[in-house]
């Protein structure tokens, strides 16, 4: 392209970007804002253009990491993080529970059980009788540190993580642990990587600064003609402003599936190809299926209200399936046709027929070995479970379980421990894992698979074992098999490289384009 025809097209940023090369070759992000008087966006546009243009060449000089709070970390830096505020209130006498708290209004329900969570483990606060919050110990140094980080970088606006590892180390490892990166509003510290860029004129760059000099350069250009500017003449005396057609055309960024829902097509298309055969089960269970069928006893702690969610209306199935009822029944109060002594207690039907949201993908296989399945088979279920847990960077309320089936007369727990790392290394992607023995009421054997997460550490993906008889039997089913319920949200997380389990569900579209799954 001819240099007449570029400086026609030139826009007036343009101009003020040349500018700043009249005495120097290449310049930084820092000296072209300086020299131009351009903010970040702007320049960031005109890069793009003149370069295009091939009158510009980019190349990166290296990264600063700059740390600024989010919305929740600026809350914080007035009011003071919930831990300090819970202590400060029982220092000054103040009695109260922790629903008392969820009544005040000024801390989230996940803040509340984090902040109680954080306090109990450090031993500074207990909760005694009544459910009252207790103060144990009155030295909040960890938290007192976060709030003095939080308000040291509320006072700057922004610093540079850089600076902040060289002169305070562990300040800067407090911004590293509460931190969100991709300018996620969730989590106290925002970081985000700053690019330092070198900017050098081509052959065709510096033509254009020798055509430019001494040129009169309208100090304000017309990209359109409007109604309004013909009829008051403000047309007259000003530039106009020559479209460019050979400029590229403003990236579309197209629709693409969730990472996680990536993920567990993935997973499912994995076991599809192993010679899995898929399992559904209702998202409401009757207890029967959720805890009876698989020779839990109706006393069993987990059972208690404050580890699942019961329905209130309706509060009860209409009918349980016979002859699983009475031989379930059967096998918990003397042990059945399982050769067991059972559990030895009164089985309540009514208690069988409550109605609860699944707790465990195990149901799904409960159902299946109850519909006659085929023997030798292979069964798996992705499913969705609800428990009351503690929200924090590895515990939901709703989850996904990977839960399956093996049966058949050569099955062994042998088999069991091959097919669980295989799961741990080909679906999770993990490097190292590790078996340790695990007690379940419904499997005996039984194991649980661990994997090693980048940043978090050992981490549990779940339970296995071998069914035992008193499952099996009363179901119909007289072969071995092996079962198996594991964390599928823990495995995406390092699967897609996540250090919280609440991203998984992020509608934070920066974060979704940039998320990956390795295949």
């Amino acid at each position: 392209m001819e240099i007449e025809k570029i400086i026609e097209g030139l826009h007036p940023l343009e101009h003020k970007f040349l500018s700043a090369f009249k005495e120097a070759e290449a310049l930084s992000d820092e000296d072209v804002m300086a020299k131009a008087g351009l903010d970040e966006a702007r320049l960031d546009m005109v890069v793009g253009w003149l370069s295009a243009k091939g009158a510009l060449t980019v190349s990166e000089t290296g990264k600063d990491e700059i740390v600024s709070l989010t919305d929740i970390g600026k809350r914080y830096a007035a009011a003071k993080i919930p831990e300090l505020r819970i202590v400060n209130d029982l220092k000054e006498g103040k009695k109260f529970t922790i629903k008392d708290l969820q009544q005040r209004g000024d801390m989230e329900p996940t803040e509340i059980s984090s902040a109680i969570g954080a306090l109990k483990e450090a031993g500074i606060i207990s909760i005694i009788e009544g459910g009252f919050l207790s103060l144990q110990k009155t030295d909040t140094t960890a938290f007192d540190h976060l709030q003095l980080t939080i308000e040291g970088i509320a006072e700057s606006n922004e610093v540079d993580l850089t600076l902040y590892k060289k002169d305070y180390p562990d300040y800067a490892n407090i911004i590293e642990l509460h931190h969100r990166k991709r300018g996620k509003a969730k989590g106290i510290f925002r970081i985000q990587e700053k690019i330092k860029r070198r900017f050098e004129l081509t052959e065709d760059g510096r033509n254009l600064i020798k055509a430019l000099s001494g040129m009169a350069v309208a100090t304000e250009e017309l990209s359109q003609l409007t109604p309004a500017i013909l009829k008051d003449g403000s047309w007259r005396g000003k530039g106009f402003r020559k479209y460019n057609i050979s400029l590229p055309a403003p990236r579309i960024t197209a629709g693409r599936k969730h990472p996680y829902r990536e993920f567990l097509d993935f997973t499912k298309y994995k076991l599809v190809s192993m010679g899995f055969e898929e399992m559904r089960g209702p998202l409401v269970e009757a207890e029967f299926w959720n805890n009876d069928a698989l020779y839990m006893p109706q006393f069993h702690p987990a059972r208690d209200i404050h580890d699942g969610y019961f329905l209130s209306e309706p509060s009860h199935a209409k009918k349980i399936e016979e002859p699983f009822l009475k031989n379930v029944k059967a096998v918990h109060q003397s042990g059945g046709k399982a050769k067991s002594k059972g559990w030895r207690y009164h089985f309540s039907e009514e208690r069988a027929k409550q109605l609860v949201l699944r707790s465990q993908g195990t149901a799904v296989s409960a159902r299946r070995l109850a519909g006659k399945p085929n023997i030798p088979g292979k069964y798996f279920s992705i499913a969705r479970c609800f428990r009351y847990e503690q929200v924090d960077a590895t515990h939901a309320t709703d989850f996904f379980q990977i839960e399956g089936i093996v049966l058949g007369e050569g099955i062994n727990f042998r088999t069991l421990l091959g097919l669980l790392k295989l799961f741990a290394h080909e679906v999770a992607g993990a490097e190292i894992s590790k078996f340790l023995p695990a007690y379940f009421p419904f499997t005996e054997p039984s194991v649980e698979l661990h994997v090693k997460h980048p940043k978090l550490g050992w981490m549990e993906l779940g339970g296995a074992g071998l069914f035992r008889p008193e499952v099996t039997i009363p179901l119909g089913v007289d072969v071995p098999v092996i079962a198996w319920g594991l964390g599928l949200d823990r495995m995406a997380m390092v699967a897609l490289g996540l250090h919280d389990i609440r991203d998984l569900f992020s509608g934070d579209l920066d974060l979704i384009r940039t998320l990956k799954l390795e295949y």
